[in-house]
């Protein structure tokens, strides 16, 4: 009578190993500005703090969402490394930290090398970028738990600051201004009503036009060190995903009775508004980021330098004792 094998039941270890052999390049190209304190593969990644005085550690971790099915959909794999990248490694980036060890989840039906070299691609770009390590993760191949085609994506950011440059929510006053930054679009937040609106109103996509809605969610990383070279500290800083400018700057302040009224520019993006006009537009404001991916908040006298800081900034409104978020498009 034959045994059974672990390839059989649709699980190919051999492949697995093969594919981690692949994005050897990937993965070393993330090591050019920070090393890892051992070799890449064992079971666990090490760094090496030594360079803080007095470090604080800070952990992320976010996926893509729904997203990833129009990714899917219409090939644009590299943009869903990167946008993993982004949600996880912005989270880290609101507390003062620097990003400096990333890994990552990958579920799948059956190993397709080509398939998920491309999602690692994207992730190397984005870590490349802001000297983030690709320090591991895990590829899982799940024969019946996920199904044929489909990905799943999760990812780990861990970020280390110094004790001093640590955000500090606790500083905020009224009569703080908060500066926002531009979006590049939806982000990763909002595509299970984005992708409702496209089904129900029956709007149908050029090519071009679907690269535009699924541009990758930007990395705020300039805006930080631009911020500290140019030597403002902000009390805090917010990266709006989902819940919108409401949720992601409610949670910070108004615990301790303090609000905002928000003055938005109007968002340019054409594609995002061919979909927007059909969404509810309270729920628009509790969804999406409305065209403002990154907020600082901070003493009135730092706004001047914080405005030349990276493109598009833009003061939003101050600081009351109102105990809310409000918004509004700019007139």
């Amino acid at each position: 009578m034959s045994k059974h094998t672990y390839k059989q039941a649709g699980v190919d270890i051999h492949e697995a190993a093969s594919f981690v052999d692949d994005i050897g390049a990937l993965v070393k190209a993330t090591q050019k500005k920070r090393k890892l304190a051992n070799a890449f593969g064992l079971f666990a990644a090490g760094y090496d703090l030594s360079k803080y005085k007095h470090p604080v550690i800070f952990t992320g971790c976010d996926g893509v969402g729904t997203k990833l099915e129009l990714l899917l959909k219409y090939d644009l794999l590299e943009n869903a490394g990167k946008d993993l990248v982004a949600m996880n490694v912005n989270d880290v980036l609101t507390c003062g930290a620097d990003p400096i060890l990333f890994l990552d989840y990958v579920g799948v039906n059956k190993i397709q090398k080509r398939q998920l070299t491309r999602i690692i691609a994207g992730m190397s770009e984005y870590l490349q970028a802001c000297n983030c390590i690709l320090a591991g993760g895990e590829t899982a191949e799940m024969p019946g738990a996920v199904l044929d085609g489909m990905v799943e994506l999760s990812g780990f950011a861990i970020g280390a600051a110094e004790k001093a440059d640590v955000m500090n929510p606790a500083e905020i006053k009224a009569g703080d201004v908060l500066v926002g930054w531009p979006s590049a679009g939806f982000h990763a937040n909002g595509f299970s009503l984005v992708r409702r609106i496209l089904a129900k109103e029956n709007l149908k996509l050029s090519k071009k036009e679907a690269a535009q809605l699924l541009t990758p969610t930007l990395l705020y990383h300039e805006q930080c060190w631009g911020l500290k070279k140019a030597k403002v500290k902000p009390a805090a800083m917010a990266h709006i995903t989902g819940g919108g400018l409401v949720e992601n700057l409610g949670r910070i302040f108004t615990r301790r009775g303090f609000g905002c009224h928000l003055k938005v520019p109007f968002w340019k993006n054409d594609v995002v508004q061919k979909v927007l006009r059909h969404a509810d537009p309270k729920d628009a404001w509790d969804t999406f980021n409305m065209g403002i991916g990154w907020v600082a908040i901070m003493d009135a006298k730092h706004v001047k330098k914080a405005l030349k800081v990276g493109t598009g900034a833009v003061v939003l409104g101050e600081m009351d004792k109102s105990g809310q978020v409000t918004c509004e498009i700019a007139k």
